[in-house]
């Protein structure tokens, strides 16, 4: 596997943190991992932490990973807090994904530092779920 994952439930969310090579491939199989991570656990929102190395994935392949994903992320999951440590990656690609995703009725938001992305999902409407 070209990634490492480590999860982490928290009150109210799952911590999700990724380390490996950057991929659709990768994207992919990490997202369905936290994904059943979540049904597994009764978790309703997670915060996912990517340190992918590599360049970022075409624009293409980002639609591709949203428009598998987000049936399945938008029937269990209420917040995805996501972000991208690694400071080579477009970020313009990032924001093309939280656009992509709330068109398809997921609650992606893309954040700077865990601190702020916490503070979102403990925000959230009524509370843990």
């Amino acid at each position: 596997m070209p990634y490492s994952l480590s999860l982490e439930p928290r009150p109210g969310y799952l911590h999700a943190q990724v380390t490996g090579t950057n991929g659709a491939q990768t994207v992919l199989d990490y997202t369905a991992e936290i994904h059943q991570a979540c049904v597994e656990r009764g978790l309703r929102a997670v915060l996912i932490e990517e340190n992918l190395s590599g360049p970022s994935i075409r624009l293409s392949a980002v639609l591709g990973i949203i428009m598998e994903r987000a049936p399945e992320a938008a029937k269990q999951l209420r917040r995805i807090a996501l972000i991208d440590h690694n400071p080579e990656h477009d970020s313009s690609r990032m924001e093309f994904a939280e656009d992509v995703a709330a068109n398809r009725g997921v609650n992606l938001k893309l954040f700077n530092s865990v601190a702020a992305a916490e503070r979102w999902l403990n925000e959230a409407p009524g509370g843990a779920p």
